[in-house]
């Protein structure tokens, strides 16, 4: 059967009831829900949504005056995912975009968070023009979810940049790039800031700084024994200083924002400006007081290390102590315009590990390192995993750890406005499987209720939580993972582009209607799947 547009929606009918048995039987997807989380657990003017990134989603990746980003070149000359997939076409959102902004409308989305390609609005950075095609193409994707009645929640910068900012000064490992980032932050605010009330400045420096210095695995590939073996980079130090240095373009860009476009810029914009990271919850492994301390530590080397600059003004104590001269340091001027830096603090959580003292016991070699810690990550603790896995290897089930690090940021932040960014589940990395399967997504539900679950109780409990997307809107390029991986509400044919929902794209739906239940969850052959016009 060849389905033939993005319009594409589950069509079921079956009678509520108030427990539904999570089963597959003759063909029937029944789920077992007690006390179903709904959107009236939920304050009225919270925020729900779905995120993208730009390198996952568009393509286009040499069209209308984009230039090569850090993942192009990186993914065309090292080869990403197992079958040496790249994002050169990714989702074709380019071509795509007003088919998905009718797709978020159908589902009752309120926000949608996705970000601008560096690349594509300043092809050479600050060393060349501003591209006036990629200004018109986030120019009308703003105005079309504005006009839908959909809040941006906008990105400045997620991963990827001009290629030619590595190239000519060795891009975060040099305080230049504070520069070009405060340079295309500008850009940003001038050209979208009037509809655009929520910036984020970057996505996940802390993971970036992991993956692209730590591990080597994301551009621009840098480490050292034993992470990895990269041709150049030193894994103990590099993360601290291109972390520093992307802090900085954060406290910068900010600080631009609030003195010339929040409240002083005629008109004013009044919008809000944040930070997000990637926030694991750490638990002990064992009742050990030692093991305990490595949870608290971990907590501090990424939580402390990403959000007290931006909120306190430097670094924690901790690191410091850890440290020494090795962790970079902010002068009076930079702590001054540092704290206090972000209206928000944005959460991309999925997911709560164990952590194990390494500075008492016996560890990995990649664990058994000051850049860590001295902590080691594991997902099983005798034996038994922390929660059901997924196809990330770092990646379990466990739906307690949202109420957690909701709590820990509220108590360590003065309760700071926050919001999750992103939370999602990847189904297991089958291969060859059916798209029916893929379609018949209930692990996929039963996360989300369960995770917003947890949301729910931290928010009654007094966390000052004001939204939350859905990773992902639909399947994307999940980087080094490729397309094998697949987080999305909707399964994405790389053949034709079709968007096809699948069972957690009308329980979101639903859900966002404040129906509780799914009616008839009983998809799917791809014959089943109705089609209509939006």
């Amino acid at each position: 059967m060849v389905l033939n547009s993005l319009a594409i929606y589950l069509f079921v009918i079956l009678a509520c009831s108030s427990t539904l048995e999570a089963s597959i039987n003759g063909g029937r997807l029944r789920f077992k829900q007690e006390n179903p989380i709904k959107r009236s657990d939920f304050p009225p003017g919270f925020l729900f949504g779905a995120a993208t990134s730009a390198y996952q989603v568009e393509g286009a990746y040499l069209e209308d005056g984009k230039s090569l980003s850090n993942w192009d070149d990186f993914c065309h000359s090292k080869g990403c995912g197992e079958n040496g997939e790249n994002g050169d076409v990714a989702d074709n959102h380019y071509h795509l975009f007003l088919k998905d902004i009718e797709i978020m409308h159908s589902l009752g989305l309120k926000a949608y968070r996705f970000s601008i390609s560096w690349a594509r609005i300043l092809p050479r950075g600050r060393f060349g023009e501003v591209n006036p095609l990629g200004i018109m193409f986030y120019n009308k994707i703003i105005d079309n979810l504005v006009l839908k009645g959909i809040e941006p929640f906008v990105t400045i910068h997620h991963q990827d940049f001009p290629q030619e900012l590595e190239e000519k000064y060795g891009s975060w490992l040099n305080p230049q790039m504070q520069d070009d980032f405060v340079h295309f932050a500008e850009i940003c605010y001038k050209s979208f800031g009037d509809r655009v009330k929520y910036w984020i400045t970057i996505n996940e420096p802390n993971l970036f700084s992991e993956m692209g210095y730590e591990r080597g695995t994301y551009p621009p590939a840098r480490c050292s024994y034993p992470f990895g073996n990269c041709l150049s980079g030193n894994s103990d130090v590099e993360p601290l200083y291109a972390m520093h240095n992307m802090l900085l373009a954060h406290g910068k860009a900010a600080k631009l924002y609030h003195e010339k476009f929040q409240a002083i810029h005629k008109p004013k914009q009044g919008g809000l400006i944040g930070l997000v990271i990637h926030c694991f919850m750490y638990e002990p492994l064992t009742d050990s007081d030692l093991d305990r301390e490595a949870a608290e530590r971990a907590m501090i080397f990424n939580i402390g290390w990403s959000f007290d600059p931006p909120i306190f003004g430097d670094y924690p104590k901790e690191m410091r102590d850890y440290h020494g001269s090795e962790l970079p340091r902010f002068s009076l001027e930079e702590k001054s315009f540092m704290k206090n830096s972000i209206d928000f603090i944005g959460i991309n959580h999925y997911s709560a590990v164990y952590t194990k003292d390494c500075t008492n016991s016996s560890c990995l070699e990649t664990a058994n390192r000051l850049i860590k810690g001295f902590v080691e990550i594991t997902g099983e603790r005798d034996g038994v995993l922390i929660g059901e896995p997924t196809s990330m290897p770092r990646f379990f089930v466990v739906p307690r750890g949202m109420e957690e690090i909701v709590d820990y940021v509220k108590t360590r932040y003065n309760n700071k406005p926050m919001f999750i960014t992103e939370n999602g589940y990847s189904s297991p990395n089958i291969h060859d499987v059916a798209v029916e399967e893929i379609l018949n997504d209930v692990k996929r539900i039963e996360f989300h209720q369960s995770y917003l679950a947890s949301l729910a109780k931290a928010i009654r409990n007094g966390a000052d939580v004001r939204g939350y997307f859905v990773w992902a809107l639909m399947d994307n390029y999940e980087w080094t993972f490729g397309y094998n991986v697949r987080f999305g509400l909707h399964y994405v044919d790389q053949n034709t582009f079709d968007r096809i929902p699948k069972l957690s794209a009308k329980w979101y739906q639903d859900f966002l209607k404040n129906n509780s239940l799914i009616h008839n969850p009983s998809i799917r052959t791809l014959e089943s799947v109705q089609m209509f016009d939006v």
